[in-house]
């Protein structure tokens, strides 16, 4: 059977490997977070110890194609020699693509240069923003974030797909094979003289979109990236009893992440990034629920299926 008359979307799955901020707790390593996509395996920021948290996550380290760098602050850049080491131990076939902002590829080559070991693996790297990533299945987009640092946010946008009204093809008569493949490529057919057009005999599933806002306050492009996702990662430092403190630092308030959601029509949003002063999340949760409802606090491990 061809790929595309399978009618079924691939798997995304996230899997939460670092949910604190700078300093990391026993409950909470430094920002990672892991998609699952079809085959590839798309890493989101890489904090000190993301290896070892891909492994208690049951996550094969060589499914790693892509790692997207939202700024060369140390809780999230730490952990990429080990997986680039870990790679190459691994045997690693693959080309790993690394993404981020303006300065990735000399920041990159330095923390290479500094670290002693046979790097085994090819790599590429980009900078920069704009549509940074575009294939058959999806697209991603990166950014500019206001903080302290050269700091980009991510937009995963699935691209729609085109599904067969099975039953009806079948009550034509239309055999599955390459007609079909025509009609779900958007194509018009003709059968037994009568000319079938895809909208007869197809419809349209609509791509799925999660947005990663990291480290960064409120900005026109923070509404951008997060404009009708499905799902918003979104940094939450402090709860909005400490404004002041996170304007000074350059962060978000859980509130302040809920009022973004908000506006861009969020479906569901994903709090992470928490200061070490809260043990609990419970606050955070309820700053952001007097703006908006469907939201979460992320752990780590916790896994969101789409």
């Amino acid at each position: 059977m061809l790929k595309n008359l399978a009618n079924l979307t691939a798997l995304m799955q996230i899997t939460f490997l670092g949910t604190s901020c700078a300093k990391p707790t026993k409950e909470r390593n430094h920002s990672g977070i892991y998609l699952s996509y079809g085959g590839d395996g798309i890493l989101f920021d890489c904090g000190e110890g993301t290896q070892r948290q891909i492994t208690i996550a049951g996550i094969k380290p060589t499914s790693v194609n892509m790692i997207f760098i939202s700024h060369w602050h140390g809780d999230h850049v730490l952990g990429l020699p080990g997986i680039v080491q870990t790679l190459g131990i691994s045997e690693y076939a693959n080309t790993l693509r690394i993404y981020g902002p303006k300065g990735t590829k000399k920041r990159f080559n330095e923390m290479m240069n500094a670290v002693v070991f046979d790097n085994r693996i090819n790599i590429e790297l980009y900078e920069g923003t704009g549509k940074i990533v575009d294939n058959e299945d999806y697209y991603i987009e990166a950014e500019e974030l206001e903080h302290k640092t050269e700091t980009i946010g991510f937009r995963f946008v699935e691209k729609d797909k085109r599904r067969m009204k099975t039953d009806v093809l079948k009550k034509i008569g239309v055999p599955e094979g390459p007609e079909w493949g025509k009609l779900q490529n958007g194509h018009s057919i003709i059968w037994k003289g009568k000319k079938i057009e895809p909208d007869e005999v197809t419809y349209i599933v609509k791509g799925k979109i999660i947005s990663y806002i990291s480290d960064s306050v409120p900005s026109a492009n923070s509404l951008k990236l997060a404009k009708d996702a499905d799902l918003l990662i979104c940094e939450s430092t402090y709860s909005s009893k400490m404004q002041e403190k996170a304007e000074a630092n350059w962060h978000m308030t859980s509130k302040q992440a809920a009022i973004i959601a908000k506006s861009a029509d969020v479906k569901k949003l994903v709090l992470t990034h928490f200061s070490t002063r809260y043990k609990e999340t419970g606050e955070l949760l309820e700053d952001a629920k007097e703006e908006f409802e469907d939201v979460v606090c992320a752990y780590d491990f916790m896994k969101i299926k789409l």
